[in-house]
């Protein structure tokens, strides 16, 4: 008989009771069973059901239906009200149902009210239920692992006993059949037998908790993290302004890294012990070695990854595979440790960053153009030594600079130049070149605004004064302004040095205007090539009169003495009569500071001057063409060096009205113009017409100064000059009278008769030009055309840095000879000093120029083009020519 309902047959009706759903319909029908009350009876009524009809009774609430509608279809709904209630069905009027109907009511009303859940937003953080789980499944994981840690441990456990108990029964049986005594001997190897199975449980016991130990230390990492993490969301959640732990230990750790130098080295290490410390404590628990074989065996493994193949066993081989990937791991980062080190180390060096280990050196503090010549001069005073050591330290980089230095085409002569990078404003940098044991500290001017460069000189020097050590050699510090002078020697003290490169060179222009040639004899003298200065003591000269001192040095010229009763006095041109006392130096021109000594007097014959001549002074008439930045003081140092009736002509293109308000406020007092007559004329160098303006040919000396507007750029300001200088020579030469005549005889250097070249070569005879010349690449242009007595500007005052770096009392000298009043260099005719025909030797003519109070220190011959200072034959006589021209040091007229 099929199970399946008739179709015929009506459908059975729903169950009234909601809660118990109806019996399928192949059970066995429960009406017939007795009925029973859901709950006892109550003092109330016997019969809780019998006091309500069929027609009270209200349908409980039937299931949500799944069909979309509201509401039944009305055939279901007839069926439900026609349908009786089952017997056992309790009314829902009952008392006793309170409760059960008030929890209805209030779980149908919190389903109304509830409202629809949203839908969960991407990125926004976990409920702390939701973190609760995961903590209870990250707990339930580590508890899952160490069970089957444990596990596996006990099953490696029980394979090794069993291992170890075949051992041991084999060597008991070896024992019996190699025994000789029956009983006593049986019973001996059982106690043995015994005994090693009562120690080897403790070691298993120890091994088990080895393994623990090892597997724990390695999970707790991991669990701590978890819970920075998870504790992390936790207070963010509940703050939001609040740093997350795992940030702040992020935080910390890179602290720890950046500030200690050792830690990253130290972390290494740390790791590298503990990995070797749980690797053999794991060892330890799945093998049967010692803990300090195990250990042993873990280094191994750390050291080499291929140690791990001898392995016997799956446990084992799974601990040896995972310390020798630790290893492997560690050793990687070693190598990046290493690498990084190394590196950096070599990177430190190719940018300068060293300390350099030097004493008794040089240190040049900037960079700037007059670099080469300083170094090549410092090279050259060095070379005696067998070379010496030059530290350069600059706001550049070590690379570059030492690719500069190497296509500057000079010889080092065995010194060694050092590069570094570095700020001389910074003691640590200071500190890196070993400023505290350097003999001499060059402070170079910058390139640019002349009050901006003497402010970081100062900053600088400053910087110098601060150093704790102390400095044991002297400060010699580049200006570009002379008013600033005064504050940097206040700062420096008897420390500093100073050559301010700006009234240098302008004096020596003003000194080369009026004596033609003295620009070369300068460069001879500045420069560590041919003869310098030199002071030095010498006991033997004690009580001689420095008149017989002049004629004791066969090998230099004296000069001068340094007093030692005035507190180390430079005197330039003493009288005949001083006596040279217990302590005092001599000033001399010599090659070198070890070419020269004092020798017996040679016997020299003292004449008498022809005459008694005073050279006469006449007023001259000088240009400048541009405006330079200390024009009033060159006006003032001119002002005391012409004659009376002298006129003076300023032509640039600053606006007439304006100079003398400029000259002012420079410092200049008009009144005080004793013997010159200012001439002002507005116009552009660089144009010819108004050049032609001017009586060029009418003119002694012309200055083409370097313009204010273009000197902080050397090449500009040589490209304006050389331009000035050029125009100026051509309309001269279309000037000179009979042109036509007189360049047909004219044949000079290489340039061909009646060349452009050629007229202003005799031109150049007829008037002086001193150029400004700052890059030296202008000088071999000026060299070659011989059409301008020049002034090579940073050279010279390289020159005169590299001198006052040697030694400091130089400065001194060189003061005294570029000042208004003291003693000069200049130029004086032969006939001053002897008669026609008359043969004289060098030290008869020093004799013969003091008797006007003059020391000569050289001479230039007829025809030559460069004087000879310090000749070496001084005892020969010879005839001297009265175009010969002799250099002296006398004193300002």
């Amino acid at each position: 008989m099929p199970l399946d309902p008739d179709p015929s047959s009506p459908p059975p009706a729903p169950h009234r009771d909601w809660f118990f759903p109806p019996a399928p319909p192949f059970l066995p029908s429960t009406r017939a069973r007795t009925n029973r009350a859901p709950f006892p009876s109550t003092s109330r009524s016997s019969k809780p059901y019998s006091a309500y009809s069929f027609t009270d009774r209200r349908p409980p609430p039937t299931p949500r239906s799944r069909s979309r509608s509201p509401h039944p279809p009305p055939e279901q709904q007839q069926r439900r009200q026609l349908t009786p209630p089952p017997p056992s069905a309790p009314r829902r009027r009952d008392p006793r149902y309170a409760g059960v109907r008030r929890d209805d009511a209030r779980t149908a009303a919190s389903e109304k009210a509830a409202p629809p859940a949203a839908a969960p937003v991407h990125g926004r953080k976990p409920a702390p239920s939701a973190i609760a789980t995961r903590w209870s499944g990250v707990l339930s994981a580590a508890v899952i692992l160490l069970c089957l840690a444990s596990l596996l441990r006990r099953n490696f456990s029980l394979h090794d006993r069993v291992y170890h108990l075949q051992e041991q029964l084999a060597v008991a049986t070896a024992k019996l059949q190699s025994c000789v005594i029956g009983s006593s001997s049986d019973m001996g190897d059982i106690s043995f037998l015994y005994e090693d199975d009562s120690i080897t449980m403790p070691n298993r016991n120890l091994k088990n908790l080895s393994l623990l130990i090892s597997l724990s230390v390695l999970y707790a990492p991991l669990v701590i993290l978890k819970y920075i993490e998870v504790a992390s969301k936790i207070r963010s959640s509940c703050d939001s302004e609040e740093v997350p732990i795992n940030k702040r230990f992020a935080y910390r750790v890179d602290i720890f890294l950046s500030l200690h130098p050792y830690a990253k080295p130290l972390v290494l290490l740390v790791a590298t012990l503990l990995l070797i410390a749980l690797g053999g404590l794991a060892l330890y628990g799945v093998t049967d070695d010692s803990l300090s074989d195990c250990l042993w065996l873990s280094w191994t493994f750390v050291a080499d990854s291929g140690n791990h193949a001898n392995s016997v066993g799956f446990g084992p081989k799974l601990v040896s595979v995972s310390i020798s990937i630790g290893g492997m791991l560690v050793f990687a980062m070693m190598l990046g440790l290493v690498t990084d080190s190394i590196s950096e180390k070599f990177d430190s060096l190719r940018k300068g960053r060293s300390e350099v280990i030097e004493q008794s050196h040089t240190l040049i503090l900037g960079w700037s153009d007059k670099l080469g010549s300083l170094l090549n001069q410092i090279a050259i005073a060095n070379e005696s030594l067998g070379g010496g050591t030059i530290v350069v330290m600059a706001e550049r980089d070590k690379e570059e600079m030492e690719a500069d230095i190497a296509k500057m085409e000079f010889d080092l002569k065995g010194t060694a130049v050092i590069c570094r990078s570095g700020s001389p404003l910074i003691l640590a940098d200071l500190k890196k070149v070993s400023v505290s044991k350097a003999r001499a500290i060059v402070v170079l001017a910058e390139e640019g605004n002349a009050d901006q460069s003497d402010a970081r000189a100062l900053r600088t020097v400053l910087s110098l004064t601060g150093v704790k050590e102390g400095l044991r050699g002297h400060i010699v510090v580049e200006l570009s302004d002379l008013d600033n002078e005064v504050l940097v020697k206040l700062v420096g003290g008897d420390l500093v040095e100073t050559v301010v490169a700006h009234d240098v060179i302008g004096r020596l222009m003003i000194q080369c205007a009026r004596q033609p040639g003295l620009a070369q004899i300068w460069e001879d003298i500045l420069g560590f090539e041919n003869c310098e200065f030199y002071i030095k003591r010498w006991s033997k000269l004690d009580g001689m009169r420095f008149e017989d001192v002049l004629i004791s040095f066969p090998d230099a010229v004296p000069c001068g003495i340094k007093v030692a009763s005035y507190g180390g006095k430079i005197i330039l041109n003493p009288d005949d009569c001083y006596v040279l006392q217990e302590g005092d130096e001599v000033i001399v021109i010599a090659e070198d500071d070890d070419t020269y000594a004092p020798a017996p007097l040679p016997k020299v014959r003292r004449g008498y001057l022809p005459k008694d001549f005073v050279v006469p002074k006449s007023p001259e008439r000088i240009l400048f063409c541009g405006w330079r930045r200390d024009i009033e003081d060159m006006i003032m140092v001119l002002d005391a060096f012409l004659a009376p009736g002298s006129e003076l002509w300023m032509f640039n293109d600053v606006p007439e009205v304006d100079r003398e308000r400029k000259l002012i406020d420079g410092g200049l007092d008009f009144s005080r113009l004793d013997n010159i007559t200012l001439v002002h004329r507005e116009g552009n160098a660089v144009v010819r017409r108004h050049l032609e303006s001017l009586p060029l040919e009418s003119f002694d000396s012309i200055l083409i100064l370097a313009d204010e507007s273009v000197e902080d750029s050397a090449i500009q300001a040589d490209s304006r000059s050389l331009a000035t200088l050029l125009l100026i020579r051509d309309i001269q030469a279309k000037r000179l009278p009979d042109r036509e005549a007189m360049v047909s005889h004219i044949t000079r250097g290489t340039f061909s008769e009646g060349s452009w070249m050629g007229e202003m070569q005799q031109a150049s005879d007829k008037s002086v030009i001193i150029s400004e010349i700052l890059d030296p690449r202008t000088k071999n242009l000026l060299s070659m055309s011989k059409i301008s007595d020049y002034v090579l500007s940073n050279e010279l005052v390289s020159m005169a840095l590299a001198m006052v770096a040697e030694d400091r009392q130089i400065n001194d000298v060189l003061e005294e000879l570029f000042a208004e009043q003291g003693n000069e260099m200049q130029i004086r005719p032969s006939d001053l000093y002897l008669r026609e025909e008359e043969e004289l030797n060098f030290f008869e003519v020093i004799l013969r120029a003091r008797q006007r109070k003059e020391i000569v220190i050289g001479y230039r011959l007829e025809g030559a083009e460069r004087a000879i200072i310090n000749p070496t034959d001084k005892v020969s006589r010879r005839r001297w020519s009265p175009k010969d021209v002799f250099v002296v040091i006398s004193e300002k007229e």
